[in-house]
């Protein structure tokens, strides 16, 4: 398992009670199962409308299964954003 930091954003640092935490996850898949697990609730349902970035790199509609987590990366959340 790899270990890394999860930045939330917007709505998603509101639901979450905070601006970033730990990650010990293989995939994004585990680590954002994690993040369900130590915040049920709001952070649940702000994660199905959200965007991530892994180590800078958008992950688009790759399935979360499938994207590989590095030692030391990051994990950006990002909700839908409004505005300009």
């Amino acid at each position: 398992m790899a270990k890394g930091t999860v930045r939330y954003w917007a709505a998603a640092k509101a639901a979450a009670g905070t601006a970033e935490e730990p990650y010990d996850a293989t995939t994004l898949a585990e680590a954002l199962e994690a993040a369900r697990g130590r915040h049920p609730g709001e952070l649940v349902r702000v994660l199905r409308r959200c965007s991530f970035l892994v180590d800078s790199d958008p992950v688009g509609t790759r399935e979360h299964e499938t994207v590989r987590l590095a030692e030391g990366g990051t994990v950006e959340v990002l909700p839908p954003f409004a505005g300009g």
